[in-house]
């Protein structure tokens, strides 16, 4: 008995789910926000709120990041 390969359903539907999260890591790594995982976490934890729109969420996650004071190099 073989293993499905990347070409039946059963594969194919875990290569992409595979694909999916390493491409959340690297977003992730280099900063870029994950509209969809927010909206996830809103109507998970919070169903009565309104989520944000797609290009609010990413203007505020941009000043967010690139506002916050520490100790930089750059």
């Amino acid at each position: 008995m073989s293993t499905p390969g990347p070409t039946t359903p059963s594969g194919r539907g875990r290569w992409l789910a595979t694909l999916r999260r390493v491409a959340a890591v690297v977003r992730r790594m280099i900063g870029v926000p994950d509209y969809e995982n927010y909206l996830a976490h809103m109507r998970q934890r919070y169903p009565e709120c309104t989520p944000l729109d797609r290009k609010t969420f990413e203007r505020e996650r941009l000043t967010a990041r690139y506002k916050a004071t520490g100790s930089r190099c750059c």
